[in-house]
């Protein structure tokens, strides 16, 4: 590689869900010739739009979009596809001179990308997921706890697709091996620069915006869009697999819990997640929290005019 090149650069908005990540992602995209990769495992999935908050068809036109509408929910899709799906992307967006911004709400995706990270090679255990499905979050962890309490301490435990896939690595291994990184390759290493941004949003003011979105999410046809999903072939069970809203609305087209119930039951469980996700990303000091858009683009101007070399 040639001498004194200057380092790739990589603009990441993250941050927890109703906190207008997408909207900001937009507007640094236009400003800053950018394209964005949507970093968010359940936007992965065709049909599920109204309940994992995509951005819209008119959205979509402000700005190219990446990584959404990509898999069939009626199939798995993990951190390692979107990870070589999203390196792919990468190399690209900036063989054409534009800026990769990714964004989004699952942090381990992103964690994946920024310090690539490895994966043990463990092939799926049908039967022993769809014995592990039926059992609650709660018996999971307990279950994973017992197998490997040290990955037990850094899991979701209300997250059953994440532990499934932990307790399946540790029947196959012993234990599910520790997050590591690849040594990167010289063009990596040497080349590649990001600027993680995180949407600071007030703890009241997001639990507002979280009731605000889900009275949106409703008069958009939510409930229509789980039906919609039932009626392509996916198993009640497989829907509530995918959480959140997935996971109460079913619930309520079995007549097992009223409206009033329904709206609250997701209310508190966005709360939880978002939550879960500060929780995560906290952890990241290399993060830097910013609450109005006018800091975070004048932090992005920064980043993208320095030169890192």
């Amino acid at each position: 590689m040639e001498s004194g090149r200057d380092k790739d650069k990589i603009i990441i908005i993250l941050g927890p869900t109703s906190s207008g990540k997408s909207v900001i992602a937009i507007r640094l995209a236009r400003k800053f010739n950018g394209e964005i990769i949507s970093a968010d495992s359940r936007q992965i999935y065709r049909g599920m739009d109204i309940g994992t908050g995509k951005v819209t068809a008119a959205e979509q036109k402000m700005a190219r979009h990446w990584m959404l509408d990509v898999a069939s929910p009626k199939t798995n899709f993990n951190v390692t596809q979107f990870k070589r799906k999203a390196e792919k992307i990468i190399s690209d967006i900036l063989e054409r001179k534009k800026v990769p911004i990714i964004c989004g709400g699952t942090g381990f995706w992103i964690k994946a990308v920024v310090d690539n990270v490895s994966f043990p090679r463990v092939k799926p255990d049908w039967k022993l997921r769809e014995k592990l499905g039926d059992l609650s979050s709660m018996k999971l962890f307990s279950l994973l706890k017992k197998l490997d309490s040290e990955r037990a301490r850094t899991i979701d435990k209300k997250n059953k697709v994440r532990l499934i896939r932990a307790i399946e690595i540790c029947k196959k291994l012993g234990r599910v091996p520790k997050i590591k990184t690849f040594d990167f390759t010289a063009d990596k290493i040497e080349f590649t620069k990001f600027l993680q941004i995180g949407v600071d949003v007030p703890r009241e003011t997001l639990n507002e915006k979280i009731r605000k979105r889900l009275k949106k999410r409703f008069q958009a046809g939510l409930v229509e869009e789980v039906k919609t999903l039932k009626k392509t072939g996916l198993s009640w069970k497989k829907i509530q697999s995918f959480g959140l809203c997935y996971f109460w609305v079913p619930l309520y087209l079995e007549g097992k819990i009223s409206l009033d119930e329904l709206e609250e039951r997701i209310y508190l469980a966005e709360k939880d997640y978002a939550k879960r996700q500060m929780t995560w990303f906290r952890k990241d000091k290399r993060i830097i929290w910013l609450r109005s858009y006018a800091d975070i683009e004048r932090e992005a101007k920064r980043f993208l005019s320095y030169s890192y070399k």
